[in-house]
């Protein structure tokens, strides 16, 4: 087996220690020495690499408790990777937990619940709940992993009518700082269970999560591609659509600077387009009924919104299916007014010097802006937007600065990615909540040993 014994270059950890570790678990260990070290670290984002001293692909829960208790005697940091898709420090020395290979999915359709384990993908449980006529609160892409998603607040093609992926969790399995596994619910453990749901992976691995699913078998969805010299219409035209829409609605304009390669389609290919995105979960006739202004907006390059199975819900997005570098980036705005769309269209319309793989505005409001049944840490739900952008790597952020007249002066924290903004933590959080975060931090991780993610320092 891959790392059995192999001893760590980066830190002075005995080989016994290791040894002893690798006895404990079902799972292997790897050493920067070892032939599937690297290929067990590689995440879906490029942008930067870890490179810890030990890296322990589990295989259960109890895998893990002997991770975090073997880095815990070590005195080592410990990060956690499912897919890799939100990377922010990246592990320099210390014990990775890889999750991936821990996927199973279980769909309950008489509770209208489903259970995961730490590295379960969205497309596992869109796949087991669709039978069943229902749908999970995923995020555009259902490559992301479901936990750390989820723990990140989750913002997805159904979040306005039904709020964030956060919220509709009843039950997290939780391995602590001290090797303990805990059962979290809002009954054992509450305030641990509050901040576990937006403080993200700041208060131990999550290795199991229960959340509730909504009763979506289809969609009217999809995509409306315009050509980027008509991207001043198609924005002004659906920010002042936005406030004529139910919470049925969800939907985005993306601004698109993307690639010629392959995995592009042939339209979009080295070229500048605007792409609305919509999911309505209303009758296909009234989702067309509202779509119409959009669609005569301006002349679509291509126009895929139709009924769909909320099986194919990916093709909303169309989020890249393969691995890439990318800065992640966002504000969220209090509002969008004309003078604030013209002041974007400078900054990354037609003719300015964005080089940005994507801008896009998210609508919020419905459930995004009501407080959770069983409250929670998820910390933008006073926003009505949210501004992200995708960079190559090495790109300065040259769209968020200048909008930050129109901020509410918070960020999303899933939408931030790449060691840039690893500090980026406390501006995802009003001041009330980074201080009760920064209290139960201190209770569960007063070593702050989870501090390779964005960080929640704990309380003094």
């Amino acid at each position: 087996m891959a790392g059995k014994s192999g001893r760590s270059k980066q830190a002075d950890i005995a080989e016994s220690a290791v040894d002893g570790l690798v006895a404990r678990l079902e799972g292997e260990v790897f050493t920067p020495e070892d032939a599937g070290y690297a290929r067990e670290l590689a995440g879906f984002n490029r942008i930067a690499l870890h490179r810890p001293d030990v890296v322990v692909a589990a295989l259960s829960a109890e895998d893990v408790s002997a991770a975090v208790s073997f880095a815990a005697r070590q005195g080592l940091p410990i990060a956690v990777q499912a897919t890799g898709h939100g990377i922010a420090a990246p592990a320099v020395g210390g014990v990775l937990v890889s999750t991936r290979r821990m996927n199973a999915v279980a769909v309950d359709p008489l509770t209208r619940t489903a259970h995961v384990e730490a590295g379960a993908q969205w497309h596992q449980v869109i796949a087991a709940a669709a039978p069943h006529g229902l749908a999970p609160l995923n995020g555009s892409s259902p490559l992301v992993g479901v936990v750390g998603y989820t723990l990140g607040g989750g913002l997805g093609p159904l979040g306005r009518q039904y709020g964030f992926a956060a919220d509709h969790v009843t039950c997290i399995e939780v391995v602590t700082a001290d090797g303990g596994v805990r059962q979290v619910t809002r009954d054992r453990h509450p305030d641990l269970f509050w901040a576990l749901r937006g403080g993200k992976g700041n208060f131990g691995v999550v290795t199991g999560l229960w959340f509730g699913l909504m009763p979506v078998r289809r969609l009217y969805g999809g995509g409306l591609h315009f050509p980027g010299e008509q991207a001043a219409q198609v924005l002004h035209t659906w920010r002042q659509w936005t406030a004529t829409v139910p919470e049925e609605m969800t939907s985005s304009v993306a601004l698109l600077r993307l690639p010629d390669v392959p995995d592009v389609p042939e339209f979009l290919r080295g070229t500048f387009a605007a792409h609305v995105r919509i999911a309505f979960t209303g009758r296909a006739e009234e989702g067309e009924r509202l779509v119409r202004p959009l669609r005569a907006c301006g002349t679509p390059l291509a126009d895929s919104v139709a009924e769909m199975p909320y099986t194919a819900v990916a093709g909303i997005h169309q989020d890249p299916a393969h691995p890439l570098p990318y800065h992640e980036r966002n504000i969220v705005l209090r509002e969008l007014g004309p003078d604030a769309v013209e002041a974007l269209l400078r900054v990354a319309g037609a003719g300015s010097s964005c080089g940005d793989l994507m801008v896009e505005v998210r609508q919020l409001g419905g459930a995004l802006a009501r407080p959770a049944e069983v409250p929670n840490a998820v910390g933008v739900r006073e926003g009505a937007y949210t501004l992200s952008t995708l960079s190559p790597p090495g790109s300065p952020d040259v769209v968020l600065e200048p909008m930050a007249e129109w901020s509410t002066g918070r960020r999303y924290l899933n939408f931030l990615a790449g060691a840039d903004t690893a500090g980026s933590a406390a501006e995802c959080f009003t001041p009330e909540t980074w201080s009760r975060l920064a209290r139960v931090k201190a209770a569960v991780d007063p070593d702050n040993l989870f501090r390779l993610n964005h960080n929640i320092a704990p309380l003094p």
